[in-house]
């Protein structure tokens, strides 16, 4: 598998231009990538400075499908250095409707992806965009997700591609594929974390959309990973983790419930889902306790009471620990962007 490490000061990042395109699928990418490195550079000055740039096939200017004009900056026809030092990030962002037009007008845009891709590039594909990545054959036997419009011809076009159409959100092997925009965000504050810090993804996240409603680790289908495990007993004890968070019993007390003692269920959940059975029940309880505080009247002790926290200052601890807020001024926030 290529290198996908940074290997410079910069993080370059090229989004594709073509005729048709959704203009929100390269715009609104760029501006929440801007707002993680003014954060991130805010208290270091050291961190990436991002470096994007809009890129298209042979014509300096695209019609979007809303009309607006995008200028490229680059070039496959003018810019030889685009195949030779290729960008830390690809982003090929939706078409309106049937993409199949633009694919056969765009071979030279498919081969240059692919290439790029070898040499370490990390793909990002969005809806009916990600047929671009299928037609370079760099997700046959690997997994995807498209648009839910588009699934079934997607099917037809690309039968070697294992398609995941009940999931947002897939990540194989420096690909990842988004079925919607607000995908596609989610994808972006991931990302943000991963080059300029947890506190910069929060940042953007909390500027954005608070409705970026769940983390990306936990909407994503990961080719190889073990969070879509086959231990159907953990499955099982997930599930009622899930829809009991109130409990006054001990995860060991549950695992004795499921007829396992406590090593055995310690030692499984964390072999079938890689993370501990302690992170997954507190990161549910914080998830759910901010769904509440966004969409509920409850007062922040009854929150907290429904969430398995009968102290309101532990679940005010884990959400400073968690989100650098407490669950008033998240609420506060949230409610803002809600109805301001």
């Amino acid at each position: 598998m290529p290198n996908r490490l940074i290997k410079s000061e910069n993080l370059m990042v090229h989004l594709l231009i073509y005729p048709h395109v959704l203009a929100t699928g390269v715009t609104l990418p760029v501006e929440m990538l801007l707002a993680g490195e003014a954060f991130a550079r805010r208290y270091d000055k050291s961190a990436l400075k991002l470096n994007t740039k809009f890129l298209s096939e042979s014509s300096a200017k695209i019609k979007s499908r809303a009309g607006i004009s995008i200028i490229a900056d680059i070039t496959l026809d003018h810019e030889a250095d685009v195949s030779t030092v290729p960008a830390d990030i690809i982003i090929v962002p939706s078409l309106w409707r049937n993409p199949r037009p633009v694919l056969k007008n765009h071979k030279k845009l498919i081969a240059w992806l692919k290439h790029c891709w070898q040499q370490g590039s990390t793909l990002i594909g969005v809806g009916t965009g990600v047929c671009f990545l299928a037609e370079s054959g760099l997700l046959d036997n690997h997994s995807a997700t498209t648009h839910w419009h588009y699934v079934e011809q997607f099917k037809r076009d690309y039968p070697q591609v294992d398609l995941k159409p009940d999931f947002f959100i897939t990540q194989s092997e420096g690909i990842y594929c988004a079925a919607s925009l607000n995908a596609l965000a989610d994808i972006i504050v991931h990302l943000i974390a991963q080059h300029y810090g947890k506190a910069a993804a929060q940042n953007v996240e909390r500027n954005f959309s608070h409705e970026i409603r769940k983390p990306y680790e936990e909407q994503r289908y990961l080719e190889g990973s073990g969070d879509r495990h086959a231990d159907e007993l953990i499955a099982e004890i997930q599930f009622w983790l899930r829809t009991h968070l109130n409990t006054e019993l001990t995860l060991t007390e549950i695992a004795e419930q499921f007829g396992m003692s406590q090593r055995s269920f310690t030692r499984r959940f964390k072999a079938a889902t890689g993370v501990r059975a302690t992170q997954y029940w507190q990161q549910l309880r914080i998830e759910t306790a901010k769904e509440l505080l966004a969409s509920s009247n409850l007062t922040i002790q009854e929150i907290a009471d429904q969430v398995g926290y009968q102290d309101q200052g532990h679940l005010t601890r884990l959400f400073k620990q968690n989100l650098s807020l407490t669950p008033k001024v998240y609420r506060a926030m949230v409610r803002k962007k809600l109805f301001s």
